[in-house]
C-alpha cells in the first residue's frame, strides 16, 4: 500500500487538475485525447523497461529508490497517482485496452508493494541492533569510566542512556525500553552505593546523625576544608545522578542517604517486641521524631542548604529532612491505626498525639501547609468513622457525669462579680468546652467533608444535651424560682449565646459555605430553597434550627417564671386592689402622704422577687425578667386596681403617689426611667390627676370627637390624640380616656 505525503492533493484532484491541464475544455474531441493516451502509453514504456534493466542488477532498496525518482521526473506524481491518471483517462474513453493494462501491470504493483514493506522492516531492524548496540556501548562507557573513577564520565554516560529511554517511549519496542530501563537500574545503583559510601564516610566525620542536641560548634579540624569540598562534591553528584531517574525519587538522592541512619534507628526502637514499641505509647516515636528533625536543622541549613543553592536545586534541605522523617512517621500511625480499631481508649489516645505532633510540625518546625503531614492518615474511612464513633460515645458519658456531679448546678465563678455575668453552671460550661475541644480536634483537618461530619456530630450532641436540660427543668417546675430551674435556664441562655457566636465564627461559616458547595445531606437535607439560598449568602446559620429550639425551650422557661413570680404578687395586691379609693380624702401636701398600708405586701413582694432574679438569673436573663415583671404588673394595676374602681381626688393622688414614689424607683435600680414600662399606669395616673377645668375640657373634647367620628369628621379639626400628647399620654386610645374621666368622682355638681 502506497503512502502519500501529508500535503499531497487526493488522486482524483490530481486527475481532474491534469486533464483540464492538457485538454482544457475540449474533452469530447477523440483526437486530442488519443494523443495524450499514446504519451502516456509511451512513457509507461520506458519506465517498464528501466525497472526491468535494473532489477536483475540492483539492490532491491536502490530499485525502490530509482523507479520512484524517474516516475516522480517522468509523471511529476507517484506511480499510484499514474495509474488513478490512467484509470480516468480510461473512464472518459471507456476503451478496453486501457482496462487490459491496467490488469497486467496490478501484479507489478503488488510485488513492487511488498518489496517496500520489506525495506521497511530490513530498516526498523537495523535501527533496532544499532539502538542495542547504542546501549552497549554506553553500557560499555559507564564501566570504563567506573574503572578508572571518572564518575562524572559514568554520570553523563547514564544520562545519555536516560535521554534515550525517553526516545523510546513512543516506539512501542517494549522489549528494548525494559532491557534499557534493567541496564539504567544497574549502573544507577552501582554509581549509586559507590557514591553513597564515600557520602557516608564525609558524614560520619561531620557527626551525622546528630541525635542529641548539638552543643557549641568544636575548633576545626586541620582537614575541615578538604571535608567540605568532598562533602559538596558528592553531593552535587547524587544530585547529578538523579536527573537520570526514569521516574523522580520521592526524595532527592542526597537526602534518602542521611536518612538511612534515622531510619535505622526507628525502625529497631518502634518496630518487632522492643519495649519502646508499646501501642499505648505513640507520644514515644512522635517525640523522637520532633526532636530529630529540631536537632538537625541546624546542620542541613549551615551545611547542606548551601550546596543545594550552588547546584541550583530549588529544595530545602530542612524541609527535605523532615519529609523523609514524615515517611517512617506515616508508615508507624498507619500500621497502629488499622491494629487499634478496637480500642477505643487506644484509638484516641492515638488521634490526640497525632493532632498533637501535626500542630508541633506546623508551628515549631515550619513545616510548610501545602505538604501533607499525618492528617490525612485520619481521615480513612475506617480509621474516621471509628474516630467519630469514640467522639460521640466519650461525650455522652461526660455529659451523664458532668450532670451528675455535686456541683452541677453552681457556677465555678459565683463569688467573682466580675467574671459571673453569665452564671453558667459549671455542666453547662464543662459541656460547651466539651464541644470547643472537638472543634479544636478536627478544626486542621484537610478535608471540609470530615469537619462537616464533625459538625454535625456536636449538633447532635448539643441537641441531645438540650434535651436532658428540658427533663430536668420538667423536674424542677414546681419551683420556677428555685436555684436549680434559673441555673437550668442561665445554662440554655449560656449554651444559646455560645452557639451564636459560634454561627459569626469565620471558621464555621467556611464549614457553612463548603456544606452548600458539596451540598451535605445532613445539613441540607430538610431545608427548603429559601432556607439553602440564606445560607449561601451567610445570612443564616448552621446552628440555626438548635437556636430556635433553645430559645423555645428558654421563652417557655421565662413564661413560667414570670407567671409564678405574678401569681405571687396577685395574691399580695388583693387588699389594694379592694382599697377604698372613693373615699380618700384630698391632701394638698404630698409631702406628708406616705405608701398606702395596703400596698406594703405588695411592693416588698416585688422588691424580694426582683433582688432574687437579679442574683440567680445572668445579666441578659435579668433585663429579659424584670421587664416581663412591669409589663405583667402594670397590666393588673391598670385591669385590677383602676379599671376596677372609682377614684377620688384624694385616691387619684395617693394611686399616683404609691406608683412613681414607691412602685417605679424599685425597677429604677435597673434602668434609669422605670415608668416607660408603666405606660398604661402612667398615663392613667396623668388623667385621673387632671384638675377640674383640664378634665372637663378633654371630656368634651373627646366626646365631639367620638360624635363626629360617628358622622363625617372634618379634615380641619386636630385629631384628639395631638390634645393627649401635650398630656403626655401616647399608649392610651381617647376612648381608653373617656374611661378613665368617667371613673372620676370629683365633677362639678356631684
Amino acid at each position: 500500500m502506497y503512502l502519500y505525503h501529508k500535503n499531497e492533493s487526493r488522486p482524483e484532484d490530481f486527475v481532474l487538475e491534469f486533464l483540464e491541464r492538457e485538454l482544457g475544455g475540449d474533452l469530447q474531441c477523440r483526437k486530442t485525447v488519443g494523443d495524450l493516451l499514446t504519451t502516456l502509453r509511451e512513457e509507461n514504456r520506458v519506465l517498464e523497461e528501466q525497472v526491468m534493466t535494473v532489477s536483475s542488477a540492483v539492490p532491491p532498496k536502490r530499485l525502490v529508490a530509482l523507479v520512484y525518482r524517474n516516475l516522480t521526473a517522468t509523471t511529476k506524481c507517484c506511480p499510484l497517482s499514474l495509474v488513478l491518471i490512467l484509470g480516468g483517462l480510461t473512464t472518459v474513453l471507456v476503451n478496453a485496452p486501457f482496462l487490459q493494462h491496467l490488469q497486467g501491470a496490478q501484479p507489478w504493483m503488488d510485488n513492487l508493494g511488498q518489496i517496500l514493506n520489506q525495506v521497511d522492516t530490513i530498516e526498523r531492524h537495523m535501527k533496532y541492533l544499532r539502538c542495542l548496540q547504542h546501549i552497549e556501548e554506553l553500557s560499555a562507557a559507564v564501566q570504563q569510566c567506573l574503572m578508572t573513577s571518572s564518575v562524572w564520565e559514568a554520570i553523563r554516560a547514564v544520562d545519555s542512556m536516560a535521554v534515550l529511554d525517553a526516545g523510546l517511549n513512543q516506539s512501542g519496542c517494549s522489549h528494548l525500553q525494559d532491557f534499557l530501563r534493567e541496564t539504567l537500574h544497574f549502573w544507577h545503583k552501582i554509581i549509586k552505593d559507590r557514591l553513597a559510601s564515600d557520602f557516608e564516610k564525609v558524614l560520619t566525620q561531620l557527626h551525622w546523625p546528630i541525635i542529641s542536641p548539638p552543643t557549641q560548634s568544636l575548633t576545626p579540624t586541620a582537614n575541615c576544608q578538604e571535608i567540605g569540598s568532598q562533602l559538596e562534591l558528592l553531593v552535587t553528584q547524587l544530585l547529578a545522578l538523579q536527573t537520570s531517574y526514569p521516574s523522580p525519587p520521592p526524595l532527592c538522592l542526597p537526602i534518602q542517604i542521611m536518612l538511612l541512619p534515622l531510619s535505622r534507628r526507628f525502625r529497631y526502637h518502634f518496630y518487632g517486641n522492643r519495649q519502646t514499641n508499646s501501642p499505648g505509647k505513640p507520644e514515644w516515636y512522635l517525640t523522637q521524631v520532633l526532636m530529630w528533625m529540631g536537632n538537625s536543622s541546624t546542620f542541613m541549613e549551615e551545611k547542606i542548604q548551601p550546596i543545594l543553592d550552588r547546584a541550583g536545586a530549588a529544595i530545602s534541605a530542612r524541609v527535605e529532612l523532615c519529609r523523609g522523617l514524615l515517611s517512617l512517621v506515616q508508615e508507624k500511625v498507619a500500621s497502629d491505626a488499622s491494629r487499634l480499631l478496637y480500642d477505643d481508649v487506644l484509638l484516641s489516645h492515638l488521634v490526640e498525639e497525632v493532632l498533637q505532633f501535626e500542630k508541633e510540625l506546623r508551628s515549631n518546625q515550619s513545616y510548610p501547609a501545602v505538604l501533607p503531614g499525618l492528617l490525612h492518615l485520619l481521615l480513612e474511612d475506617a480509621v474516621l468513622q471509628k474516630w467519630l464513633t469514640v467522639e460521640r460515645k466519650m461525650a455522652v458519658e461526660k455529659m451523664d457525669a458532668m450532670l451528675s456531679a455535686e456541683g452541677a448546678w453552681s457556677s465555678q465563678y459565683k463569688d467573682i462579680s466580675d467574671m459571673d455575668e453569665l452564671k453558667a453552671p459549671d455542666c453547662a460550661e464543662t459541656f460547651m468546652t466539651l464541644l470547643q475541644v472537638i472543634t479544636e480536634r478536627y478544626r486542621a483537618l484537610p478535608c471540609p467533608a470530615a469537619q462537616l461530619k464533625f459538625l454535625g456530630l456536636q449538633r447532635e450532641l448539643a441537641d441531645d444535651f438540650r434535651i436532658r436540660l428540658t427533663q430536668v427543668m420538667k423536674e424542677e417546675s414546681r419551683c420556677p424560682l428555685g436555684a436549680r430551674y434559673c441555673a437550668i435556664l442561665n445554662a440554655v441562655n449560656y449554651i444559646s449565646t455560645i452557639l451564636g457566636d459560634w454561627g459569626d465564627n469565620v471558621f464555621f461559616l467556611q464549614l457553612q459555605q463548603a456544606a452548600v458547595s458539596l451540598g451535605d445531606e445532613a445539613f441540607l437535607g430538610d431545608l427548603g430553597v429559601m432556607e439553602v439560598g440564606r445560607l449561601a449568602s451567610l445570612e443564616g446559620s448552621l446552628f440555626e434550627g438548635l437556636l430556635a429550639l433553645l430559645d423555645r425551650l428558654k421563652g417557655d422557661m421565662m413564661g413560667r417564671m414570670l407567671e409564678w413570680t405574678m401569681r405571687e404578687i396577685t395574691e399580695k395586691a388583693k387588699p389594694y386592689c379592694q382599697d377604698r379609693w372613693l373615699s380618700l380624702p384630698s391632701q394638698h401636701d404630698q409631702s406628708t402622704m406616705s405608701l398606702s398600708s395596703s400596698a406594703c405586701p405588695m411592693m416588698l413582694c416585688v422588691r424580694d422577687r426582683l433582688l432574687h432574679l437579679h442574683q440567680v438569673l445572668s445579666l441578659s436573663l435579668f433585663q429579659l425578667a424584670w421587664q416581663g415583671l412591669a409589663d405583667r404588673l402594670d397590666n393588673l394595676l391598670y385591669q385590677d386596681v383602676i379599671l376596677s374602681n372609682h377614684f377620688s381626688e384624694g385616691g387619684a393622688a395617693q394611686l399616683q403617689f404609691d406608683m412613681t414614689r414607691n412602685l417605679f424607683p424599685l425597677f429604677g435600680h435597673y434602668c434609669k426611667r422605670p415608668e416607660n414600662f408603666f405606660k398604661h399606669v402612667k398615663e392613667a395616673c396623668i388623667i385621673l390627676c387632671l384638675n377640674v377645668g383640664s378634665a372637663i375640657l378633654l371630656r368634651n373634647l373627646l366626646k365631639e370627637s367620638e360624635e363626629e367620628t360617628r358622622h363625617w369628621a372634618s379634615a380641619e379639626d386636630p385629631p384628639p390624640e395631638s390634645a393627649l400628647n401635650e398630656l403626655g399620654v401616647y399608649c392610651l386610645a381617647p376612648c381608653d380616656v373617656l374611661i378613665l374621666l368617667n371613673l372620676r368622682a370629683s365633677w362639678p355638681g356631684q
